[in-house]
């Protein structure tokens, strides 16, 4: 029987897209994410069937879903950007990146949501986010495009639930859009996850704003920064200003069943040690 717990790290796809479940699998994952192209590059060459092919063999081979696989976009993509021609850029990598997704047999695209940077009203910036959404659903039918939440550092907007909510809300196909929860982000945007009973708070918060019905995936990260400091900086789990408990929280919420949960944490050495530990958190799969 497949665990109901999908845990994995963003792994290396050095050398093609085929190497990535394969490093997965050497760290005892049953989920993981990736990089489909280089993610400091605009361009990149087309996805080879050769690679595909072996891509979805060796995921079978390692027994991991395609519906664990949390591929992440290029972080040069600003899908609220105030540049019009920059916005545009933007747009179209943002739907080469769906289509990747599509060819590989994957049914998740993690994105960072947008930046104003300081020239554009916040509720316009999240109306163009939302815009942008809609235009890469439209041309594009099996992925859905995860939301990951952001530490609010600088002008990065999806910080705040609400911002999460709101651009959810200007997406007009609503079964296609979701939330990756990364912890490290979450805590240091103010959401307090330091106990058990803060991360009951911080959860149920985002239950009532959002909803548990957008969470499609996490990112585990402990934070090397305090509470709120807007700074983004992961540590490994249990070493940071989050601490154990929030991991044992989260292992055992009902809403994080059958989503990928992945790694980002400081020290791959560790990773699999780190995976071992989640699961041992969990009181029943």
């Amino acid at each position: 029987m497949r665990s109901s717990r999908w845990i994995g790290a963003h792994v290396s796809a050095a050398g093609g897209i085929e190497n990535a479940p394969i490093n997965a699998k050497a760290i005892g994952a049953n989920a993981f994410a990736l990089f489909t192209k280089n993610q400091r590059r605009w361009q990149a060459a087309p996805l080879a069937q050769e690679s595909i092919e072996k891509f979805k063999e060796n995921c079978k081979e390692a027994n991991i879903a395609s519906s664990a696989i949390l591929p992440h976009d290029s972080y040069l993509i600003n899908l609220g950007h105030p540049d019009n021609l920059q916005l545009e850029k933007s747009r179209t990598a943002f739907f080469d990146e769906m289509q990747r997704c599509e060819q590989m047999g994957l049914s998740l695209l993690n994105f960072h949501p947008g930046s104003h940077l300081r020239k554009l009203p916040i509720d316009d910036c999240l109306s163009r986010i939302s815009q942008s959404i809609n235009m890469a659903l439209e041309r594009s039918s099996n992925v859905t495009a995860v939301i990951e939440n952001t530490a609010g550092q600088g002008s990065n907007l999806g910080h705040s639930f609400e911002q999460l909510a709101q651009i959810i809300d200007g997406v007009e196909d609503r079964s296609r859009v979701g939330i990756c929860i990364d912890t490290c982000h979450m805590f240091a945007a103010g959401y307090d996850l330091s106990s058990t009973e803060a991360c009951r708070e911080s959860f149920k918060l985002f239950d009532h704003i959002v909803g548990y019905q957008y969470l499609r995936a996490m990112h585990l990260n402990d934070s090397k920064t305090p509470l709120n400091s807007r700074v983004d900086r992961h540590e490994s789990l249990g070493l940071g200003h989050i601490g154990k408990e929030a991991f044992s929280f989260i292992m055992n919420l009902e809403a994080t069943k059958n989503i990928p949960m992945v790694l980002e944490t400081i020290n791959s050495d560790i990773w699999q040690d780190e995976i071992n530990w989640l699961r041992s958190l969990t009181h029943n799969n």
